[in-house]
């Protein structure tokens, strides 16, 4: 049953916002990873309401479960069967895509594997292939609300590698990959919905 299945109240929250975004940004017919599918409720509502997207599910080998339930009764023609990823083990064992999201997921990873996101992600995009994130970072080392300051410290509290990542840190990253920041958004409770594409 629906009730029974893995749920964050999180992307309950912020999916319409990230659905308005990627409705901007993603306006022809493509393939989208997803890295860090979680519970599945990203991609099944965003799937449903952008039928030109084509959706390709992943997540870590330890996460992937929580999704399959669900998008197995989403029976969406537009949805990929899940796949593994681990973000560290390259070359990706996935097929070509277009575009990359990703959400709440660079203030989980260790710093190194949201590295490791960012060169897997502009070794496979084409040019011109867009690598949209979304969730809360800091700005020139400043974190940009008090809610987020109380956030970054409880991650850090939970494990030592978590935490919010600083823009200028992020951006510097994509534009070694040849990734270029084209447009960033604020969204609801602090976050940010930022655009990178490939340019070179």
């Amino acid at each position: 049953m629906a009730d029974s299945l893995p749920f964050s109240q999180a992307c309950e929250n912020n999916r319409q916002p990230i659905l308005e975004q990627l409705g901007q940004v993603l306006t022809e017919p493509a393939t989208v990873l997803e890295i860090g599918t979680g519970t599945g409720q990203h991609a099944e509502y965003i799937a449903s309401r952008l039928p030109h997207l084509h959706w390709l599910p992943t997540d870590h080998p330890d996460n992937l479960w929580m999704c399959r339930q669900r998008l197995e009764q989403a029976d969406l023609a537009n949805i990929d069967d899940p796949r593994l990823l681990d973000v560290g083990n390259r070359p990706w064992q996935l097929p070509p895509f277009d575009h990359a999201f990703t959400a709440n997921t660079s203030h989980i990873m260790a710093w190194e594997e949201v590295c490791r996101m960012f060169e897997g992600v502009a070794e496979r995009l084409p040019v011109g292939g867009t690598f949209c994130l979304y969730g809360p970072f800091n700005y020139h080392g400043t974190f940009t609300s008090d809610s987020n300051r109380d956030f970054d410290r409880y991650l850090r509290a939970r494990a030592g590698h978590m935490g919010l990542r600083d823009i200028d840190q992020v951006t510097a990253l994509a534009s070694e990959l040849g990734l270029a920041l084209k447009h960033d958004a604020g969204m609801p409770a602090n976050n940010r919905f930022l655009v990178f594409e490939k340019i070179r």
